[in-house]
């Protein structure tokens, strides 16, 4: 449970609505806190700073953070439906955690809430003369946070909504759950390879809804299965569909199943917390629709395949390296492994189906295949052969210049 309410709070917090209310809700409560520090003020400071000088500096904000935030909140929207638009819908929730656009409309709105509770309390007498010193130093504050934050939006309109700021986010969440999943594998339980098989014996642990496996919380899973000597096999990893009433998982020993059941968060869409796959789905998913007819952008499609040619070689490196965790951290769970095979399936497969009559990018697939075949990740370099050997396949089916062929095959050769 305590996973489970952590991720919630994760999650709670990027979102824009959760995150812009926090930030207004603190900037309320320094405005109703300031008469309770003005006895640590010197009374000389207050005979300098009246009232009247700090009420116009605040209606000048409120009127015009309020015309800022409107038009702002304006471009993000419309910014985010474009992107998805020419992307894929996937994207649209990574875009609304966009950090950089929450922060700056939380300032924004944080200001305007500050300013106007300011005026208020100014108006029905709830600032005294000491108060008001507190409030204008409040404010010199507030000033240089929205000149702050309209620089930084300044320079991220620049970018919001283009296709490469799109790209960018889409393959930092990629990485995220990948670079878990070098440093531990299987996300610390036990590989299903290397363990027995669930005995006939076992019980089913049923799913309370159908949607997507988007979060388990092992550690807590671990701990109620070591208490009951039992032993779980998870056959639906994150990122699995499971359908209401169908098995979720197998157990083997005497264990309450409702209480298992609480560690196993499933919703209607894919997430990247755990799901290694997710993120390359979804930039494979930005590279057909590049490669669509009505869009026709294989340059987009290529971008794609060295993105997700980086992530898989970074992956890679990362696989190898000697003093990587392989020893599972959560003995009592076994879980399927995430194959190179499966990552190298999400990313190319459908961008080759969709590009495999254009000699650019499938010259671009067959060079990015030939470099990952010579990773020192074994399995990834299997893989990258398989692949390579599956993109000269769909090149004789579909490329009729005999020509073109022939200088694919050289390049899928080349070292």
């Amino acid at each position: 449970m305590r996973e489970r309410i952590w991720l919630w709070l994760k999650r709670l917090w990027h979102r824009p609505g959760i995150r812009i209310s926090g930030f207004g809700a603190a900037a309320l409560l320094i405005a109703f806190i300031a008469p309770l520090l003005d006895r640590f003020l010197p009374d000389s400071l207050a005979d300098r700073f009246s009232r009247d000088a700090v009420l116009p500096i605040l209606n000048i904000l409120a009127s015009s953070m309020l015309a800022v935030t409107t038009f702002s909140l304006g471009i993000m929207v419309q910014a985010f439906r474009s992107a998805a638009a020419q992307a894929t819908p996937r994207v649209y929730r990574l875009l609304m955690q966009d950090m950089t656009t929450l922060n700056v409309m939380s300032v924004f709105v944080g200001a305007f809430l500050f300013s106007l509770a300011a005026i208020v309390m100014f108006r029905a007498g709830y600032y005294g003369e000491s108060a008001t010193v507190i409030v204008f130093a409040m404010t010199i504050l507030c000033i240089f946070l929205i000149v702050v934050a309209i620089l930084r939006w300044i320079a991220h309109l620049s970018q919001l909504g283009s296709l490469h700021h799109t790209l960018t986010l889409v393959e930092t969440a990629a990485k995220q759950p990948l670079i878990h999943l070098a440093k531990q594998p299987n996300l610390g339980a036990c590989a299903a390879s290397d363990a027995p098989r669930a005995p006939e014996t076992s019980k089913a642990l049923q799913s309370p809804r159908s949607g997507y496996v988007q979060f388990i919380s092992l550690a807590e899973l671990n701990e109620q299965l070591e208490k009951n000597d039992a032993t779980l096999w998870v056959n639906t990893p994150p990122g699995s569909w499971v359908l209401k009433d169908t098995p979720l998982a197998y157990v083997d020993g005497e264990c309450d199943l409702d209480t298992l059941l609480e560690n196993f968060t499933i919703g209607d869409e894919r997430t990247v917390e755990q799901d290694a796959r997710f993120g390359l789905v979804v930039l494979s998913e930005v590279a057909s629709r590049a490669l669509s007819p009505g869009v026709n952008d294989p340059g987009t499609a290529i971008d794609v395949i060295h993105r997700i040619e980086r992530i898989l070689w970074d992956l890679g490196q990362g696989m190898s390296r000697e003093d990587r965790e392989t020893e599972p951290q959560f003995g009592r769970v076994i879980i399927g492994t995430v194959s190179a095979e499966n990552l190298m399936h999400d990313g190319f497969a459908s961008l080759m189906q969709d590009g495999g009559d254009r000699f650019d990018v499938m010259a671009q697939m067959l060079k990015a295949a030939n470099r990952l075949s010579k990773s020192d990740w074994s399995d990834l370099a299997k893989a990258a052969d398989a692949t390579c050997d599956a993109a000269l396949g769909i090149i004789d089916r579909r490329i009729d210049d005999p020509d073109a062929i022939k200088t694919l095959r050289k390049k899928a050769k080349r070292t």
